[in-house]
């Protein structure tokens, strides 16, 4: 089983690379991107884990989901989400957990009673929330302390240039030709999220072949911010980041 550790210079090559979105999500290993973000993520993966736990934390679209599947499809590890978690029986008797959204199952008691049945089958126990153990408002005592003794690492948001790659991969894979003065404006006014990228570009792809028009600055502004525009109003976004005032002469 190869581990994290052999991830090497190919995984930086972006026409293989993607990161997580949450929308229409997939978790393979190949479609990942190590970045400065997630480098100290990964390499806990490859620790020994203080009572055999570790939560990986950080905001929506950050990649932490991404991580936990792959590790899990690489352990052989049982994957859960906090909503999905009922009761004891879903627990594996030997092996992983991989438990996402963990700051969201049902009540304290069941979370509780997970951490001492993972700890006591000896399970692996890989956790993804929204932010750190110790921040989270608990008032079982017992369920408190267990969270604060839990190695947690953060995922930090994506950087300015893993952001560019992640758009300029979108637009290649829908083959789409859209100029570098356009993506910078794109960049500067779009949500900071890889899933608000991916739901732009997709709008995007849908005017241009609706309207047999190229993406241009002015294409993208309609698309982004009229309903409808798009051609289906459902699909569009809500972006109070876009500033029209603030357009850069000359991009167009």
């Amino acid at each position: 089983m190869t581990g994290f550790s052999a991830i090497d210079d190919a995984l930086f090559d972006y026409r293989q690379l993607l990161l997580p979105f949450p929308h229409a999500p997939g978790y393979d290993c190949r479609d990942f991107l190590p970045a400065e973000s997630n480098f100290e993520a990964l390499a806990w993966l490859e620790t020994a884990w203080p009572d055999n736990r570790l939560l990986l934390w950080g905001p929506d679209g950050c990649g932490k989901s991404h991580v936990l599947h792959i590790w899990a499809e690489r352990t052989g590890a049982k994957i859960l989400s906090g909503p999905m978690l009922q009761d004891l029986d879903e627990i594996p008797q030997s092996g992983g957990l991989a438990l996402d959204d963990a700051d969201t199952v049902g009540s304290e008691s069941l979370l509780l009673h997970t951490l001492n049945t993972a700890r006591d089958r000896g399970l692996r126990l890989l956790l993804a929330a929204r932010s750190a153990p110790s921040r989270w408002p608990v008032r079982l005592p017992d369920l408190a302390s267990r969270l604060r003794a839990i190695a947690a690492v953060e995922i930090r948001p994506p950087s300015d240039d893993l952001l560019a790659a992640v758009l300029m991969r979108l637009l290649s894979d829908r083959q789409l030709n859209v100029a570098q003065a356009v993506q910078d404006w794109l960049l500067t006014r779009l949500p900071r999220s890889p899933a608000a990228l991916l739901q732009a570009v997709v709008q995007l792809d849908k005017a241009s072949l609706s309207t047999g028009k190229a993406i241009t600055r002015s294409l993208a502004a309609r698309v982004l911010l009229e309903p409808g525009a798009s051609g289906d109003a459902s699909d569009n976004l809500s972006i109070p980041a876009i500033d029209l005032s603030s357009q850069t002469p000359g991009l167009l």
